[in-house]
């Protein structure tokens, strides 16, 4: 016989227990304290406290421990490494059609010349390639990209021409070679050049007016790169250039060795066109544009000399202030 309100003894509760997150129970409806605010929290972006560091290291745990459980790992909190930089020895390229050109045009010594398939052979590109097949340079043909990735992405309107890393001279090789060149010896130092340019014109205008080798500091200062190479305009195949690791310890070596040294300075004590020294063995010491030779340099040197200029002119280019006193120096020794 059925009844209308079923079995009296079934249970009228679920046997399992409260439900997660149902807030069942004491312990689930217990109150977990005063929720924190965003700035008040070291793992939030707006987190004002004065402790971010602690925030960083906070985030970087968390990654840390999450990436640990899940069996992997995570270069979170660790110094990216730098791109390496190019090495004193490794190949340079000189890139573009005009510079390639007038590179070759130049002989600087290369080692190869690139130009990408489908390249427009323009007429700097067909001198380019004659003047490369005449000294039995390599011309290799590659893809653009190949290219672009040889040359880090910069702009080679499909060409490039790799040169010879620069062999620079012994300093004691270059004191003998003055010494004995059959002439008065005639060197010149410079002092916080650089732009590479001024030091290719430098090169170019100590060549020209009978000097017999250049001196340049090995920190703080251009090298002989491409862009020097092209601006002597190969003059730096001719002239020896020796780096060295005090600038002040070699003018005293000159100094030693018979030199009389002189600093182009505006505030000289004689005007380089009455330079007493000229036609002694003589080292011409040239600074920077802007704040020309430094103290301890001038004070080593046995003479500062000015160039007259202009009042409206506050300083000359290094490489014309370089040309003025060679100039004036090869006049008095003709």
């Amino acid at each position: 016989m059925s009844t209308k309100g079923g079995n009296p003894n079934r249970r009228k509760t679920s046997k399992a227990g409260p439900k997660i997150g149902s807030g069942g129970g004491k312990k689930g409806l217990a109150g977990k304290g005063r929720t924190l605010k965003a700035e008040d929290r070291p793992w939030h972006k707006s987190y004002t406290g004065d402790d971010k560091p602690q925030k960083t290291q906070w985030k970087q745990s968390k990654e840390r421990a999450k990436a640990a459980s899940e069996g992997r790992t995570t270069n979170i909190g660790k110094t990216k490494p730098r791109p390496s930089a190019r090495r004193a020895d490794e190949p340079e390229m000189i890139l573009g059609r005009n510079p390639v050109l007038e590179a070759l045009r130049a002989k600087v010594p290369a080692t190869a010349l690139y130009v990408a398939f489908g390249t427009e052979l323009d007429d700097r590109v067909a001198e380019s390639v004659r003047l490369a097949g005449n000294r039995d340079l390599p011309i290799k043909e590659l893809a653009r990209r190949d290219l672009d990735r040889r040359t880090n992405n910069a702009l080679h309107q499909g060409i490039g021409l790799q040169i010879e890393p620069y062999e620079y001279a012994d300093f004691e090789d270059l004191l003998e070679v003055s010494r004995t060149s059959g002439t008065a010896p005639l060197l010149v130092a410079l002092d916080g050049v650089t732009d590479p340019r001024n030091l290719g014109a430098i090169i170019r205008s100590t060549a020209a007016f009978g000097g017999h080798g250049l001196i340049i500091p090995s920190k703080r200062a251009a090298s002989v790169t491409a862009v020097a190479w092209r601006t002597s305009a190969g003059a730096a195949a001719r002239l020896p250039v020796a780096k060295v690791v005090n600038l002040t310890r070699t003018i005293q070596a000159c100094q030693q060795a018979g030199f009389m040294t002189v600093a182009l300075d505006g505030g000289g004590d004689v005007d380089v066109f009455d330079l007493p020294v000229a036609t002694d063995p003589l080292l011409i010491v040239v600074g920077d544009e802007g704040k020309g030779v430094s103290r301890l340099v001038a004070e080593t040197c046995d003479h500062r000399a000015g160039i007259p200029i202009s009042s409206e002119v506050e300083s000359l280019n290094a490489s014309v202030a370089a040309s003025i006193a060679l100039a004036e120096v090869q006049r008095q020794r003709r």
